[in-house]
């Protein structure tokens, strides 16, 4: 048998060259067979990447038991620099590399059929995922049943697919089930996410018994509202209960708007949109990322604020921050070795409350040192950045190393290095008034504006 050459990173972007510099065909029927085999591509791509993975995975884990690492700290910061490497957040590479990791091992027929563009990536996840509960020898056997003959899976939609294979695990280990569907009840949170036109979707995960009641009730209460004369939507009325309800406000608001709810709330906004200009504004609360809203919506929530009477329980208290000419947000600093409440409110404004890591999308948890305070960093705003949980942890693994880069009057950036050499930066978002300066230099560590 001969020699298999090896895949480089080279040959990948010399045929990704080559398939976005073709010239579409005419043929209708060869415009289509193109898309298909494109998919074909996008499935064994992902394939190629799972199996690479776990080949990375086991050769840093092996260099750093060989170093004497302790094998609770092997292989840390692996699913970081994975997502780094495919764009995605750390919380993704995790999921990713267990994917690879579970198709590998347990799952080889799903594995063939992402290869052989049977299964994109998605649906492989959703297999791995319904198949979780199953002990190895029962998961491998639903792997069979259900991937190991290509033909089965021609025509399959995905809900069909996930029907499948949710029968075959019910069917195949009973208890399981049900001791995930118990364990899945721990699970139930409340999370938040921004929406398009300064909305935001707030979102519950509970039991299904309970999520129905409350449906239900929301539903049959905004029924009434409707039926006593009030022009909202039912939709409408949902929401703003809703909001009453967990809120404890007693009026649900009226017609015109959503009921007031009082809150802390950071508004971001440059003096001249504060004076009339239409610079955009950015909100944000504690624990939520900033949001982007017209300076219309700023300028009225704080007249809003304004307005309330001294006396009334719906008080927003607003915090404004300053910026200088350029856009570039007050620095501040401290002796101390950790940082304070107030500064790290502003790494987080700073960050627009987003996980300084590029592609993380996770809120802020910590506040970390760029440079280590071991290795002479100091406790500032220009060496300071706000990570999530994650990827603080990630870059205390072996080889991680990051420095503030830029010039002064740019905007916050930072390159992250990881243990492979490969480099990362990320730049703190735009501040709202945010101009690119016009600069050059004029000696070492000295900048003069061109206007």
């Amino acid at each position: 048998m001969g020699m298999v050459a090896q895949l480089t990173a080279e040959e990948v972007r010399s045929f990704v060259d080559r398939i976005t510099a073709g010239v579409c065909p005419d043929d209708p029927a060869a415009q289509i067979d193109v898309i298909a085999a494109l998919e074909t591509l996008k499935c064994a791509a992902a394939a190629v990447q799972a199996e690479l993975s776990v080949v990375y995975d086991a050769r840093r884990r092996a260099d750093e038991a060989a170093a004497g690492v302790q094998a609770a700290r092997q292989g840390r910061g692996v699913a970081s620099e994975i997502a780094l490497a495919r764009r995605e957040s750390p919380h993704r590479g995790q999921v990713l590399l267990g994917l690879a990791k579970v198709l590998h091992s347990e799952m080889p027929h799903t594995l063939a059929r992402l290869r052989d563009g049977s299964l994109s990536e998605f649906r492989a996840m959703l297999l791995a995922r319904e198949t979780a509960c199953l002990p190895m020898e029962l998961r491998m056997f639903a792997d069979e049943e259900t991937c190991a003959d290509p033909a089965a899976l021609d025509g399959v939609g995905t809900r069909e697919l996930v029907g499948r294979i949710r029968r075959l695990v019910a069917e195949l280990d009973p208890a399981a089930v049900a001791r995930r569907a118990r364990k899945a009840q721990a699970d139930r949170n409340v999370t938040v996410r921004p929406a398009p036109d300064t909305m935001t979707y707030l979102t519950a995960l509970v039991p299904v018994a309970q999520g129905v009641a409350a449906y239900a009730a929301l539903r049959k209460a905004a029924e009434a509202a409707r039926a006593a004369g009030d022009p909202r939507s039912l939709g409408q009325l949902m929401s703003d209960l809703l909001v009453a309800r967990v809120t404890g406000v007693a009026d649900i608001g009226t017609p015109e708007a959503a009921p007031a709810v009082p809150v802390t709330v950071d508004v971001v906004i440059s003096d001249e949109s504060l004076a009339g200009g239409h610079a955009p504004a950015e909100v944000s609360a504690d624990g939520v990322p900033a949001e982007v809203v017209p300076v219309e919506v700023a300028r009225n929530l704080l007249a809003q604020a304004i307005d309330q009477p001294a006396d009334s329980e719906v008080i927003n208290w607003f915090r404004c921050l300053y910026r200088n000419r350029l856009g570039r947000l007050v620095a501040m600093s401290t002796r101390s070795r950790f940082h304070t409440k107030a500064m790290g409110e502003f790494l987080a404004l700073r960050g627009a409350g987003i996980c300084a890591t590029p592609f993380c999308d996770a809120p802020i948890r910590h506040n970390d040192h760029i440079t280590p305070v071991a290795d002479g960093g100091e406790t500032t705003a220009d060496d300071g950045q706000g990570l999530c949980q994650a990827c603080n942890h990630a870059k205390q693994a072996p080889g991680w190393r990051q420095h503030q880069v830029g010039h002064p009057v740019d905007r916050h950036q930072v390159e992250t290095i990881t243990p492979t050499g490969h480099r990362y930066t990320a730049t703190a978002p735009a501040p709202p008034g945010w101009r690119e300066p016009r600069y050059v230099q004029t000696g070492p560590g000295r900048y003069q504006l061109v206007a």
